[in-house]
């Protein structure tokens, strides 16, 4: 049974301009393909940017009416290949929720996850965030199966990566790669980045893939870039830096079984009764 799967993360800057983020996602999208890239991983925030709430629910759709959704799904289809888009923001109730999906070779919608943990910060550089000004929070985790189901993907967007009981269930229920979609800060990146992904990879056994956002967007956010894939031993495969490309390598699960089995720290883990 073929236990690998060959993985591309894109990074780039997201504009306010959907569709001229999309032109740049197309291109990238082929240079993945040219590699042999099976599954097509973007971003958080895929498509735009904006300046500010206002504006992002003023610009925001629902599912059947988002340009880039449909855009990706055609794209996929094209080419056959699985893409998770890391993060639209969608439509839904009287707010928004911050939605990835999954999309399968025949353009189908295969799994959605709203992002749980939202971005409501202060850091002591002055800049805040209120996420929840603007989305849902969501409130079920998600494991994608593809490729006959043999092969299981955790879900999860950015802010989750600081919250390591979500990987650790994930993970727990068999997910063998994590992917963290992210548009992370410049100023929290340098210190917190590769250290936060390699330890979810270290403790849950699993290859974590994080496609990021890179540089300077039209809105004035800096995102940090650095999109990286690490091995479920710690180990960085591979680190896109601070360039607008793709990164790509082909990953062997089985590694997953070894290091888990080297490290059963899954199968130790325990509710702890407390007296504080």
């Amino acid at each position: 049974m073929n236990r690998n799967l060959s993985i591309a993360c894109l990074q780039y800057s997201s504009t306010e301009n959907e569709k001229y983020t999309l032109k740049i996602i197309k291109n990238l999208i082929d240079k993945a393909v040219d590699a042999e890239a099976e599954l097509i991983t973007l971003p958080e925030c895929a498509t735009s940017l904006q300046k500010n709430s206002t504006l992002t629910k003023k610009m925001a759709k629902t599912e059947s009416e988002n340009f880039s959704l449909q855009t990706l799904r055609e794209i996929a289809k094209l080419y056959s290949i699985f893409i998770l888009i890391g993060s639209l923001p969608i439509k839904a109730h009287n707010k928004l929720v911050n939605r990835s999906f999954l999309v399968g070779p025949e353009g189908n919608i295969l799994y959605k996850y709203d992002k749980i943990h939202l971005f409501d910060v202060e850091l002591p550089n002055g800049d805040i965030y209120k996420e929840s000004d603007t989305y849902l929070a969501g409130n079920r985790a998600v494991i994608a199966k593809i490729k006959k189901n043999k092969i299981k993907i955790g879900l999860t967007i950015c802010y989750d990566l600081r919250f390591p009981n979500l990987y650790q269930d994930l993970a727990f229920n068999g997910a063998e790669i994590i992917v963290v979609p992210s548009a992370f800060s410049n100023f929290t990146g340098p210190i917190h980045w590769h250290t936060l992904l390699k330890a979810r990879a270290i403790e849950t056994g699993a290859f974590i893939v994080a496609p990021a956002q890179t540089g300077y967007h039209e809105c004035g956010r800096i995102s940090y870039g650095h999109s990286l894939i690490v091995s479920p031993w710690g180990e960085v495969l591979k680190d896109a830096k601070k360039e607008v490309g793709i990164i790509h390598t082909n990953i062997k699960l089985d590694q997953v079984r070894k290091v888990r089995k080297s490290l059963p720290s899954l199968n130790s883990k325990k509710n702890y009764s407390t007296n504080f």
